[in-house]
């Protein structure tokens, strides 16, 4: 049997070896667009601040790991592919074969249509390749905007001011994370941030980017223009469906069933591409997180070599962020459902802040600010839909009892 993977991030290489595993003597084929062996995203940050060099970013760091495992690890655009024929096109006209593909083709950076963005000194902070360019173009002392507070900004947001730049931070909406934070804890991000020193403009666009004497004019909304050493543009991402488009079922992302299956039955799709279930609402959606992608990359390994019952129960949407040393998480329903009840506790001299949303009494959502234990123990109940009885009223009395809520239902 031959398998194809097209993609080399974690949904990717969490497949080939899940497959490897389960197939001793199959042909597994790892293929990357990327000049660079296989990388986690989530590892740049640390690169910006040298913390680790590009070895450091490295999924498996030891020396022929790919090889050891026999999978084969080519680094080829793939150009089309041809459902019928099970083959696939590769960017100067070689084709490929397989019995299985898998679609772990993830996402890319995308920037707003406004004038100046395609000017040499605006760049994403998505790749590896986007970090060489921040490292060279942000030095201690340079003026630096940061386009996006969303998650991708907040991430990089330390390692900027790390760096010693002069930051400010433009975002659209009216609160930082607006994603994943309710107003009242994106507003207290905002007031630890501008703390800390960065310069934050919320309800704020970016209307134009120029050149002046070297350096970058950035135009804002109700704000004096700033010139600027480097604009960074970390305004989201968009899923890469160019491969599919036309041959399989796609919307936001590549459709996929509960086995990763696409509209094709020997094609799968894992990760940032794949439009898969949501644990909270049953509904289909992009979830362009790393959990989701390794959870999508071994379910789908598990059915492309023959399992019957590895079914995708839906992914939580979970989101983590430590920006500038202020943890922030969101869990499920943050945002609440209708007729449900909502717990908050609101301490904002000391930057926490829980907020509990329930429906029944079940908790389904969760947002927090400044919390750092008991955040495995919260996705646990929303996970379990653990029926918390009148410890429903505890909570709502006092959200910080998640642990005894979940040690009195979940320990005899």
């Amino acid at each position: 049997m031959k398998h194809v993977i097209i993609g080399t991030g974690p949904a990717g290489v969490v497949a080939a070896e899940t497959l490897r595993k389960r197939l001793p003597e199959a042909d597994i084929t790892l293929l990357g667009g990327e000049p660079e062996l296989p990388y986690s995203r989530m590892a740049i940050p640390y690169h910006l601040i040298g913390k680790v060099d590009e070895g450091g970013t490295h999924l498996r760091p030891t020396a022929g790991h790919f090889d050891a495992l026999r999978i084969e690890l080519r680094q080829h655009i793939v150009e089309s592919i041809h459902p019928d024929s099970k083959a696939l096109t590769l960017v100067g006209g070689d084709t490929l074969t397989f019995d299985k593909l898998l679609l772990a083709t993830g996402s890319r950076a995308t920037r707003p249509p406004i004038p100046g963005m395609d000017l040499p000194g605006v760049v994403n902070c998505w790749t590896l390749a986007d970090a060489r360019k921040i490292i060279a173009g942000a030095n201690a002392g340079d003026d630096v905007v940061l386009m996006g507070a969303g998650f991708i900004g907040c991430i990089i947001l330390e390692a900027l001011a790390l760096r010693g730049v002069k930051l400010t931070v433009v975002e659209m909406e009216n609160r930082m994370v607006p994603r994943m934070m309710d107003e009242k804890s994106g507003g207290l991000l905002k007031q630890w941030c501008e703390a800390k020193g960065v310069r934050v403009l919320t309800s704020t666009r970016v209307q134009s980017v120029s050149e002046d004497a070297g350096k970058l004019v950035v135009e804002l909304s109700g704000h004096e223009p700033l010139k600027v050493n480097l604009v960074i543009s970390a305004t989201g991402v968009q899923a890469n469906t160019d491969l599919a488009n036309g041959l399989l079922d796609t919307n936001y992302g590549i459709i996929v069933n509960e086995r990763l299956q696409t509209s094709h039955p020997d094609i799968f799709a894992a990760g940032d591409v794949a439009e898969g279930k949501d644990f909270s609402t049953g509904s289909y959606s992009v979830q362009a997180i790393q959990p989701t992608a390794v959870e999508h990359g071994y379910l789908a390994a598990i059915n492309m070599s023959g399992g019957k019952n590895a079914l995708h129960r839906g992914s939580i949407n979970m989101n983590v962020l430590d920006t500038m040393g202020l943890i922030s998480a969101s869990f499920g329903l943050w945002q609440g459902v209708d007729g449900g009840d909502a717990a908050t506790l609101d301490n904002t001299a000391r930057y926490r802040y829980i907020n509990l949303q329930f429906e029944g009494d079940v908790l389904v959502g969760a947002n927090t600010l400044g919390m750092t234990q008991h955040i495995g123990v919260m996705r646990g109940l929303i996970q379990n839909r653990t029926r918390l009885g009148k410890w429903k009223h505890k909570l709502m009395d006092d959200p910080t009892r998640v642990m005894e809520a979940y040690l009195a239902h979940h320990v005899p």
